[in-house]
């Protein structure tokens, strides 16, 4: 476990705004200047790119870069067509889920504000003997309009971003409950990590990219721009995985990670090996409980993108188990964010200036 108690009142203050804000993949804006100035007084500099990306510098002059990173964006819906009496279809925007919308109350985002609906369903005395499951066909969202010309003068138009109303809260002591906890605790856990530097006043002989990146959800597209842009020397990801010991899910398919047993390390073509085992060695001289994971392919997280970039940066990710991934009840334990957290700053105080890791020198 951690030595000592890394998230204080503050941070678990920052915690609960951030992640009660929304932050739409292609809408991520307000919750980037959210992260921004928390961040603002433990960097040098930062700088942002045409999308959204925010990026933290510390020692920017340095040449050798390094890189810890997350993704800001969260899974939500777009308008996509209103019915002559007022009924509103949706389309994905990233992996959201129909079958939990049934019954949800949603913020639907126009120019003239936020204005408030709920995913209708039918009760349970008019369905018929053989229900009809949740689809994008017949999940629909109802602003308490009668018309499609009342929706309209709301501000609602085909196009327009929706996420769940849910807000953060802390089951048992430990647990996060929060939408979008992937991965805005991820944005979190680097901005502790630029925190703690400032606070311990630790002195770093690279450059340090601190990087909330957008558009994760839609296919790593803000980690491929900035990667161009940084043009690291070796990036460190963090994002979320899934704990495996809930009801309904086959260890001997998913692998067997829980909460509250440290980070997750996983192994894959884009996690380079070299720097894997200097996380894994690091994890063990500084006792921080981890766990391992298997990708047979792609680890499906930003590590993908950085890796493959200018011409291979060499890569891990540092991963936070979490249960109910892409719901609005994502959990996760405090003991494995305070270890998350401490892992990424220890293997940024280990790493050396020019610190190679290639295979073959």
């Amino acid at each position: 476990m951690a030595q000592k108690k890394i998230i204080g009142k503050k941070s678990v203050a920052f915690l609960e705004k951030y992640l009660n804000n929304s932050s739409p993949t292609g809408f991520e804006v307000e919750g980037q200047k959210m992260w921004l100035t928390y961040i603002s007084p433990f960097i040098d500099e930062y700088f942002t790119d045409n999308y959204g990306t925010v990026v933290g510098v510390i020692n920017p002059e340095a040449e050798y870069k390094v890189v810890i990173e997350a993704h800001a964006d969260e899974i939500s819906w777009f308008v996509h067509y209103i019915t002559d009496d007022g009924f509103i279809y949706v389309k994905r925007n990233g992996g959201s889920d129909h079958l939990i919308a049934p019954s949800k109350r949603v913020n639907i985002y126009t120019e003239k504000g936020i204005v408030k609906a709920v995913f209708g369903w039918p009760a349970i005395h008019t369905r018929q003997e053989k229900e009809e499951a949740p689809s994008l066909k017949n999940i629909t969202l109802d602003c308490g309009c009668s018309s499609k010309k009342e929706v309209e003068e709301l501000g609602v138009h085909v196009g327009c971003v929706v996420t769940f109303e849910d807000e953060f809260t802390i089951l048992n002591k430990d647990k996060y409950v929060a939408r979008a906890l992937d991965n805005r605790i991820g944005g979190f856990m680097i901005a502790e990590v630029a925190r703690m530097l400032k606070e311990n006043k630790k002195t770093l002989p690279f450059g340090l990219y601190i990087v909330n990146a957008v558009q994760e959800e839609i296919g790593l597209r803000g980690a491929q721009m900035i990667a161009q842009r940084i043009k690291p020397n070796v990036a460190i990801i963090t994002d979320v995985c899934h704990d495996t010991n809930t009801p309904m899910l086959d260890k001997k398919v998913q692998g067997d990670i829980k909460s509250g047993e440290g980070p997750v390390l996983t192994y894959g073509p884009a996690v380079q090996n070299n720097v894997l085992k200097h996380i894994i060695k690091t994890a063990e001289s500084k006792k921080i409980p981890f766990q391992r994971l298997a990708a047979s392919r792609a680890t499906g997280t930003d590590t993908d993108a950085f890796a493959y970039s200018n011409e291979g940066v060499p890569s891990a990710l540092i991963s936070l188990p979490i249960r109910y991934m892409h719901t609005t009840v994502e959990m996760c334990t405090e003991s494995d964010v305070e270890n998350c957290i401490q892992l990424i700053y220890e293997t940024v105080l280990s790493l050396k200036n020019n610190q190679d890791f290639r295979y073959i020198k």
